[in-house]
């Protein structure tokens, strides 16, 4: 998109409401008055990631409620934002954090990986209960603010995590998983990654979409109640889910192409069908997603991606999806997740974020999506529908069915 037309979009975003600017100290005092009023939802963290690969894996080794900056086990960490002191100075009210299996795990142990960092989530969840509330439900997320809680959610990221099973799938919603992402950075036998739409890549699609067992797998995370998360998923197979998905979907962590033309960015014609579908955009914060400078951003680069998508869907279809813990460049202001206010405070500036459409960015837009995505569940549960049976063919796996008996 040429400079003209972003300033023009950006403009006319800043008209929509009254043209006399918010003093800072307003704006801030709005800001917080929103925060302490309704749930700040984080649609992605990777926290547990750092768990593993800093601290072995073992709680012991660490104390989330001090502030890790100078912890030895931290110290010279790229990508280590969140602890408690941090998440409470930030306002968090709701986190989802990661649970996967890596690519190099498909086809292998990557069940078993996605295990393990769910079991940490749920296990630091319960060891620091007088913090976080573990919850599988949006109503978990009010109760758990009421209480003075973090709640505390899990993703997965990256299909590969259910080894191309629904039984598995069926699984990790029984432990509480609660959406998962089709995709990490690489194909599952049923779905692109995004990874493709970059030539520079070298990674060529596969299936320039979804396959039949991957709209198999969109329908049984409809009848579970799973949300279904299209970060990191090729533009086709976003077009694809965004066509047979019954429910509601989420970009648990992603940004506006035609502001960063990075293939992990949502285009265009997407966001209208993200607008169509009452679905949601959760913002991500890494620089080399904001403005496609992977070295840095300021805060109104993140403010300009989170009006651009209001220009095109309205204030109904924008969340904040960070990534903290996952990056290893970050926005000027928002260095780790106690900057959120910053950023509330600084879109409070402008009048046409009036408080309703600050609670609506902040997690009414989430909760609506969550809530419509346990109506279909209870809807299809009202028609009848029985967990879905079909299998991918092993020969859909190609070469990769070294681990596998052919026994399913």
């Amino acid at each position: 998109m040429s400079l003209p037309k972003v300033l023009l979009v950006l403009a006319l975003v800043a008209l929509s409401g009254a043209t006399v600017r918010r003093t800072p100290e307003e704006a801030r005092r709005i800001a917080n008055k929103v925060l302490d009023t309704v749930p700040l939802v984080d649609g992605h963290n990777d926290l547990v990631m750092n768990i593993k690969e800093r601290a072995g894996g073992v709680l012991a080794n660490i104390d989330l409620n001090q502030n890790l900056t100078n912890h030895p086990l931290w110290v010279g960490c790229e990508f280590c934002h969140t602890d408690i002191p941090r998440l409470r100075a930030g306002k968090v009210g709701a986190q989802f954090f990661v649970a996967f299996g890596d690519c190099s795990a498909q086809y292998r142990d990557a069940t078993q990986k996605t295990l393990d960092t769910l079991d940490l989530i749920i296990r630091f969840s319960e060891q620091y209960s007088d913090t976080f509330k573990f919850v599988t439900t949006p109503q978990g997320i009010l109760d758990a603010f009421a209480e003075g809680k973090i709640a505390s959610l899990v993703g997965i990221e990256g299909g590969q995590s259910i080894d191309n099973r629904l039984s598995i799938l069926r699984q990790f919603y029984k432990l509480g998983v609660r959406y998962m992402s089709l995709n990490h950075m690489c194909h599952t036998p049923w779905s692109d990654t995004s990874f493709s739409d970059n030539p520079e890549s070298g990674l060529s699609p596969n299936l320039n979409g979804l396959s039949d067992f991957g709209r198999l797998v969109v329908r049984e995370m409809n009848r579970l109640g799973i949300m279904v998360d299209l970060a990191h998923v090729s533009k086709a197979a976003q077009e694809d889910v965004l066509a047979v998905s019954r429910a509601p979907i989420i970009y648990s962590h992603s940004n506006a192409y035609a502001l960063c033309n990075h293939d992990r960015n949502v285009h265009d014609n997407v966001l209208q069908l993200v607008k169509n579908t009452n679905s949601i955009v959760m913002v991500n914060f890494y620089t080399g997603y904001v403005n496609c400078n992977i070295t840095s951003a300021t805060l109104q680069d993140v403010i300009n991606q989170i009006n651009y998508i209001v220009s095109l869907t309205g204030y109904d279809n924008v969340g904040i999806g960070s990534d903290f813990d996952g990056i290893n460049s970050e926005p000027e202001g928002l260095e780790d997740v106690s900057g959120f206010p910053n950023l509330f405070a600084k879109l409070a500036e402008d009048p046409a974020w009036t408080e309703e459409n600050l609670r609506k960015l902040a997690s009414d837009n989430f909760i609506r999506v969550f809530r419509d995505v346990e109506r279909v569940r209870d809807e299809m549960a009202a028609e009848g529908i029985t967990p879905f049976e079909g299998i991918i063919p092993l020969a859909e796996l190609g070469n990769n069915t070294a681990c596998y008996t052919g026994d399913w």
